[in-house]
């Protein structure tokens, strides 16, 4: 049941995300006639789209609450084999919010002896990146008049790349996930610099905090998925 539900939900996610990329690649093709010049409208979306990522990157450092929702069970608890009828302990532990049990081997990357997940450390680099991004072009004022379509075309196609980035494993991963962040940061400036309109910022940024939405149920999906296909019975199912 949990699981239909969940399907249900992805599916209406991805319908309604590529519907808003749809339109705002329309929106950008054809942009309204009548522009705004009021002098707060940059200030404000640049303010809102800035606490999007804080919050975003806040989460990311608390893994432990994420392994709660998708698998109910805390960071570093041991898991029984409840069909097992022994005492012994399964392997399965937490590292973040990744069962170490082998499987999700691809979600996550190693350096120096340590390891991180690739999905989070890829959102959190694209944050930062975005939030640089966000204070050079609404605060300070950089002119990208001459680059605004490109910036919503490469700004779709990162924000689709991050839908399939489960498709991938290790750095890849981390990068598309990077691609994500800022495919939302390049749409956004793109259709600010094209439109001009408050309205449609909003609409953008609206567009936005759904397709994040959406990443969070793909990444649910996808650990549901690998869990289902696993023959070792464990607390995780």
């Amino acid at each position: 049941m949990e699981n239909t539900r969940l399907n249900v939900m992805l599916l209406f996610s991805l319908i309604v995300s590529l519907f808003g990329l749809l339109a705002i690649l329309v929106l950008a093709l054809h942009p309204p006639t009548v522009q705004e010049s009021v002098f707060w409208r940059k200030p404000l979306i640049g303010s809102i789209f800035t606490l999007i990522c804080v919050l975003g990157s806040i989460a990311i450092f608390f893994p432990q609450e994420c392994s709660e929702a998708s698998h109910s069970l805390n960071k570093g608890k041991e898991v029984f084999s409840p069909k097992n009828p022994s005492n012994s302990i399964t392997a399965i532990k937490f590292r973040g919010h990744h069962p170490d049990c082998g499987r999700f081997r691809s979600h996550v990357v190693q350096r120096n002896g340590e390891m991180a997940c690739a999905a989070c450390s890829g959102l959190l680099l694209g944050s930062i990146i975005a939030v640089i991004g966000t204070v050079i072009y609404f605060f300070v004022g950089w002119d990208l008049a001459y680059a605004r379509l490109s910036l919503v075309l490469t700004g779709e196609v990162g924000v689709l790349l991050g839908f399939i980035q489960f498709r991938f494993e290790g750095y890849s991963r981390l990068v598309l996930n990077t691609c994500f962040v800022l495919g939302a940061f390049l749409i956004l400036v793109g259709i600010d610099t094209i439109a001009e309109n408050l309205l449609i910022d909003l609409y953008v940024i609206i567009a936005v905090a759904f397709w994040i939405w959406t990443r969070i149920l793909i990444s649910q999906w996808d650990h549901m998925r690998i869990c289902n296909s696993c023959s070792v019975s464990c607390e995780l199912k």
